[in-house]
């Protein structure tokens, strides 16, 4: 199969332990979008956190694209335009902070340029604060507090406790909300039917590729609609189990140039 489209999780695979990119995969990166493939960082992250990624693998020189809030907002690197974005529902903040109340959970989301955190602000919050090199913004009264449009909730936490409420979660907003862990301490929740693996195909229609010409890597629960979908999807040799059972390839792990690898064996000529 000719792969046009390279779709590419960031922590945990893009990047390595170390939260950096290698040599080797930039230069497979940039290598395929000089063959006339095309780019897609699909991350949970704010689109501030993707942005500097997405300039160092020049996906602004050759028409890629950010999907970023696992699909709640996807980006045109070239003209920096939004070409799609779902907004979470409002409505339900005043709920989720309830049953938050008596957990040591911190709730965040976004505005344009920071992360807006309730006041029960744990080391877990730091490291999303620290990924996207943004100011946190602590505030009394959460929901008062977001009284503008957002793509999505985040809660940080020990991974007990997130297993305990993505349980909760899970059941009381079934077919209202999307809930999945991204990572054992973050738990995500976003609009219903917004996945990475969902908002792919009105993505794909527009730059004219199929799902077949696809190949998507990732290592995380959050990735597994993408993997799915994909003409062919790797997981990271340390992707959780259940990614990789879906996987139709397993390759090396993120610390191992698992996605350079990949690329010379499936997609470089």
């Amino acid at each position: 199969m000719d792969y046009k489209l390279i779709a590419l999780d960031i922590d945990g695979t893009l990047t390595n332990s170390k939260k950096e990119i290698t040599p080797a995969t930039r230069y497979a990166i940039i290598e395929a979008q000089a063959q006339g493939k095309k780019v897609i960082i699909a991350s949970g992250r704010h689109p501030i956190g993707v942005q500097p990624i997405a300039h160092e693998l020049m996906l602004d020189k050759n028409d890629g694209y950010i999907m970023s809030f696992n699909g709640g907002k996807i980006i045109d690197c070239v003209s920096g335009q939004t070409v799609v974005s779902k907004i979470f529902p409002r409505e339900y903040l005043p709920d989720i902070v309830s049953v938050l109340r008596d957990s040591n959970i911190t709730i965040n989301t976004y505005d344009d340029k920071n992360i807006i955190s309730d006041k029960k602000v744990n080391d877990y919050s730091y490291v999303e604060r620290d990924i996207l090199k943004t100011d946190m913004i602590a505030v009394d009264d959460f929901t008062s507090a977001i009284n503008f449009d957002i793509n999505k909730l985040l809660l940080a936490g020990e991974p007990d406790e997130i297993d305990k409420y993505e349980k909760i979660f899970s059941m009381r907003y079934d077919g209202l909300l999307d809930v999945y862990k991204s990572a054992p301490y973050f738990l995500e929740m976003m609009p219903f039917g917004v996945t990475k693996g969902s908002m792919l195909p009105m993505l794909l229609e527009k730059i004219g590729v199929s799902r077949d010409e696809m190949i998507a890597f990732g290592d995380h629960y959050n990735d597994m609609t993408m993997i799915g979908y994909a003409g062919m999807g790797v997981a990271m040799g340390n992707a959780v189990e259940d990614v990789k059972k879906i996987a139709g390839y397993v390759c090396e792990s993120n610390d191992d140039d698992g996605i350079a690898k990949t690329l010379k064996k499936f997609v470089l000529k």
